[in-house]
Parts: structure tokens; C-alpha cells; sequence
């Protein structure tokens, strides 16, 4: 039945299949596009952005039990105002996780840290209450121990286990647009393979009819050849519409391309700001690490200090002993003066000289008492300051050691954040290494195109060889035809 086709119909035909061909390329070419890009999109806005959300939502957490550790350990205002920002930021972030979570198991657990943060609150602002009652810092330490710190780790828990089924979405979205892109790129290969091979085949075929048709009766030459120039010239007017469909499809592939790149470029920058934030939360880290050591080294001299303080106390109160000695020897002296004065009184003239003696010994008895009365004085002064000094830096030495625990703090707070930052890090880097392979599945692609747009201009130019051979055939067929008339004529 196909041997009784004409050229006309077998050519059109043909080309009909082709442009079907060019059709469905472009087609799965448009959905391809169109399922990376949304694939990307959805990685970016739903899980990548999902995974902030919930890394911020647990600084947010761990600021507010910091504050208020902070509160707890020197109430101060500033504690607080801390603590209930870190809760309104904990509030705003809830809702945004929410629109951004769609399992029922990331509800779950959202829900769940909500219930938890609810309860520590009302924890914490009951031991709140009972540590501005008088005398209540002891009870709110046992509320804290027994009822805060247990809700404090079960948030952290679940906030962790909130973060895994994040990252494990984003690896699943990840995954699959991956896939989607490289089931995209073999179906465009291998439709743009079948329409080359095809194309190929029709040429072959349309040449060999052509050949057979050329070689009938001189009768049907010049009819055959007025079919030949009409079917060429469709023929060049669908080559001429393949190539721009094919040219295209180019254009659209290389944009995707483009904005593949950008997308790695932006996840390049992404992971250079988390390498140099971390950097600078390491940094940090090391100046509180040393600023921790100069604060032991102040405690280690405050408490020579000390030492020093209450040895010159015990000093003092052995001063103060042999001041009594002395003062009780001056006693004794006043009294053998006044005895030997009575006993030179007695002697009567012999003994004036011995009264004079005793006399002078009784002055220099009185000076000696009032000397020591002095001395005595300086010396509860010096152990009334002493004892001041010894106040103050036991209060020194608390501060220093309160000074001391929150660097603690400060030092664990860094390290949360590099870890933050590292994790952050390793996710951008995940992003940037999905995207390049994401752009060398699209370089195959546009390299595939490009060589099917070769092959449609290719045929382009043979259609237009056709057509000028065709054209050639019309005059030859007339100048036979009319060869044929003369000779029949003659």
C-alpha cells in the first residue's frame, strides 16, 4: 500500500512524524524544566527553609534558659528583658514552622515543643514569683532543679528530634529532584536520538522513491517533476520550522543552565558566610576562654589576699597579747615605785635618793602604760580594718566566682553556635554539590539539543539542495518535453 503513495503524501507524512517528533522533544523539554524548577523551589522554600526555622527556633530556646539561668544566678532586669525577647522570638517562629511543616509527624513534634515551652514558662515564672518572696532563693532552686532543668531537656530533645526530620526532608527533597532531573535529561536524549534517526531514514526513503519515480516513462517526468519541486519545498519550510523549534529549545535549556549556576554560585556564597561565621564564633570562643583564665588567676591572687589578710589578724592579736604583758609589767613597776617611795620615806634622809629612783621608775611606768594604751589602740584599729579588708574580698571573691560561672555559660553558648553555624555549613555545602550535578545534567542535556539542532539544519540544507535539484528537474523535464513535441512534430 505505501508503494502507491505519492512523493507528495510520503513527504508529508514524513514530515508530520518529524514535527511531532520536534513537538514531544519540546514538550518533555518544557516539563522538564518546569519539574527541576519546581523540585529546586520546593527544596528551598519548604525543606531548607524549614531547617532554619527550626535551627533558629532552637537558639531561640536556648537563649530563653539562658537569660533566665542568668536571672537566677544575679537578678538583674536585663535577664529578663533577654528571656522574654528570646520568648517572643520562640512565639514568632512557631507559626512560620507551621506553614512550612506538612507531615503529620513534624506536626506532631511541633506540637510538642510547644506543649513542653508552655510548661517551662509557667515554670519558670513561678520560680519567678517564689524568688522575689523573702528568703525564697532556696525553694527556687529546688523548683528549678527538680521541675525547670527536666522540662529544659525534654524541649531541647524534642527540638533535636524537630531538626532531624527537617534535614531528612530536605535530603529526600534533595533526592528526588535529582532524579527528576536525570529521568528528564535520558527521555530528551533519547527523543532527540529517534528523531535524528528517523529524519535520517526519511531522507534515505524520499531519495530511493524519488529514483524510482525519475526513472519512468518521459511521459510522467515533467508531472513528476512538479510533484518533486512541490514536496521540496515543503519540505524546506518544515526543516526551517524544526530548526527554530530546535533553536528554542536551545535558548530555554541555557537559561535553565544559567540560572543553574546561579543557584550554585549562591549556595557557594552561602557556605563562605557560615565558614567565616564560624570562624568568628571560634574566635569568640578563644577570647572567653581566656578572658576565664585572667578571672582564675584574679580568684587564685584574691584568695592570697585573704591569706595574707587573716595572718596579719593573728598578728595583730599577738601584738594585742604582748601589749598586755607590757602594760601589766608597767602596773607592776608603777606599784614597786610606789612601795619603794614609801619605804625611802620611812629610811628618812638615806633614803631620798632610793625615793628619787622610785619616782623616776613610777614616770617611766605611767609612759609606759600610756604608750601602751596607744599601741592597743592602733592595733584594734589595724584589726577592724583587717577584718573590713577580709569582708570585702570574700565579696570580691564571690563576684569573681559568679564572674566565673557565667563565662562558663558564655564559653557553652559559643560552642552551641559553632556547632549551629557548622551544621548550617554543611547544609549550604549539600545545596551547592546537589546543584552541580543538577547543571551537569543540564549541560548533557543542551549538549544533546545542540547536536539534534545540527542535524535539523543539516537537513535544512539538504531540503534546499532538494529543492534547487528539483528545480533543475522542471527545466530538463521542459526542455525534454518539448524535445519529445519537436521530434513528433517533425
Amino acid at each position: 500500500m505505501i508503494r502507491l503513495w505519492t512523493f507528495q503524501k510520503k513527504v508529508t507524512i514524513a514530515f508530520a512524524v518529524l514535527v511531532g517528533f520536534v513537538a514531544l522533544t519540546t514538550a518533555v523539554a518544557i516539563y522538564a524544566l518546569h519539574t527541576t524548577t519546581v523540585a529546586k523551589d520546593e527544596v528551598i522554600s519548604f525543606n531548607a527553609q524549614g531547617m532554619i526555622e527550626a535551627t533558629r527556633l532552637e537558639v531561640a530556646a536556648q537563649k530563653t534558659s539562658s537569660a533566665f539561668r542568668g536571672y537566677v544566678a544575679e537578678p538583674e532586669e536585663r535577664f529578663l528583658r533577654e528571656r522574654d525577647s528570646a520568648l517572643q522570638e520562640f512565639a514568632e517562629i512557631v507559626p512560620r514552622l507551621q506553614r512550612l511543616i506538612h507531615t503529620e509527624e513534624g506536626a506532631r513534634d511541633l506540637g510538642e515543643i510547644h506543649t513542653v515551652m508552655e510548661a517551662l514558662r509557667a515554670s519558670q515564672d513561678h520560680i519567678l514569683a517564689v524568688l522575689r518572696s523573702k528568703d525564697g532563693r532556696p525553694a527556687a532552686l529546688s523548683i528549678l532543679r527538680e521541675e525547670a532543668l527536666p522540662l529544659r531537656d525534654r524541649l531541647t530533645h524534642s527540638i533535636d528530634v524537630l531538626v532531624e526530620g527537617q534535614r531528612g526532608l530536605l535530603d529526600a527533597g534533595q533526592a528526588d529532584s535529582n532524579s527528576k532531573a536525570s529521568r528528564a535529561g535520558t527521555l530528551l536524549i533519547c527523543l532527540g536520538v529517534v528523531a535524528v534517526v528517523f529524519a535520517s531514514g526519511t531522507a534515505i526513503l524520499l531519495g530511493r522513491s524519488l529514483s524510482k519515480q525519475i526513472g519512468g516513462t518521459v511521459q510522467h517526468v515533467q508531472s513528476s517533476s512538479a510533484e518533486l519541486q512541490t514536496s521540496a519545498n515543503q519540505q524546506a519550510s518544515g526543516a526551517k520550522e524544526t530548526a527554530t523549534a530546535m533553536n528554542e529549545i536551545t535558548t530555554t535549556v541555557s537559561e535553565l543552565l544559567v540560572t543553574s549556576r546561579q543557584i550554585a554560585g549562591s549556595a557557594q556564597q552561602v557556605a563562605h558566610i557560615a565558614e567565616e561565621t564560624l570562624k568568628a564564633a571560634q574566635a569568640g570562643d578563644q577570647a572567653v576562654l581566656q578572658s576565664q583564665g585572667a578571672i582564675e588567676g584574679i580568684r587564685r591572687q584574691v584568695d592570697t589576699v585573704v591569706s595574707h589578710m587573716l595572718n596579719l589578724g593573728k598578728k595583730s592579736q599577738q601584738i594585742g597579747g604582748v601589749l598586755d604583758i607590757i602594760n601589766e609589767l608597767a602596773e607592776q613597776t608603777n606599784i614597786l615605785s610606789i612601795n619603794a617611795t614609801i619605804e625611802a620615806a620611812g629610811a628618812g634622809e638615806q633614803g631620798k635618793r632610793f625615793a628619787v629612783v622610785g619616782e623616776e621608775i613610777r614616770k617611766l611606768a605611767d609612759r609606759v602604760s600610756g604608750s601602751t594604751k596607744e599601741s592597743r589602740a592602733l592595733v584594734e584599729e589595724i584589726r577592724a580594718a583587717v577584718n573590713t579588708t577580709i569582708l570585702a574580698t570574700e565579696a570580691g571573691s564571690k563576684a569573681v566566682d559568679t564572674g566565673l560561672l557565667r563565662f562558663e555559660e558564655l564559653t557553652r553558648g559559643f560552642k552551641q553556635i559553632a556547632g549551629m553555624v557548622d551544621t548550617a555549613t554543611q547544609a549550604a555545602r549539600e545545596i551547592g554539590l546537589s546543584t552541580k550535578q543538577q547543571m551537569t545534567a543540564v549541560e548533557q542535556v543542551n549538549a544533546a539539543i545542540s547536536s539534534a539542532a545540527q542535524v535539523t539544519r543539516e537537513t535544512e540544507a539538504s531540503s534546499a539542495q532538494t529543492l534547487q535539484t528539483a528545480t533543475q528537474l522542471a527545466q530538463l523535464s521542459q526542455n525534454l518535453s518539448r524535445l519529445v513535441q519537436s521530434r513528433a512534430t517533425a
